[in-house]
């Protein structure tokens, strides 16, 4: 018999969700930051997101190249950290 533990202490805002609100945070600022750096930083290079797909020089070529990173650098590990938690069963 599986017994479902909810540990919430009462914040309304479990574990799960929280990560899931951090990541997007974590995305967005690093696609502003992206942003002010194709803004206000003078003859940049193109920035080859993977080191194969080039993006823009400017600053919403930035902002996406930003996004994007931080997006799959920190998506994978906590797609793997998801599917590992779910699915390996402790006998």
């Amino acid at each position: 018999m599986s017994q479902s533990v909810s540990q919430s202490d009462g914040s309304g805002v479990d574990g799960p969700r929280f990560v899931g609100y951090l990541y997007v945070l974590l995305v967005c600022f690093a696609g502003t930051a992206g942003f002010l750096l194709g803004t206000f930083v003078e003859n940049l290079q193109a920035p080859r997101f993977l080191f194969v797909i080039p993006f823009p020089p400017t600053p919403f070529g930035f902002a996406a190249y930003g996004a994007l990173t931080i997006a799959v650098a920190l998506g994978i590990p906590l797609l793997l950290v998801v599917y590992v938690s779910e699915n390996v069963v402790e006998e």
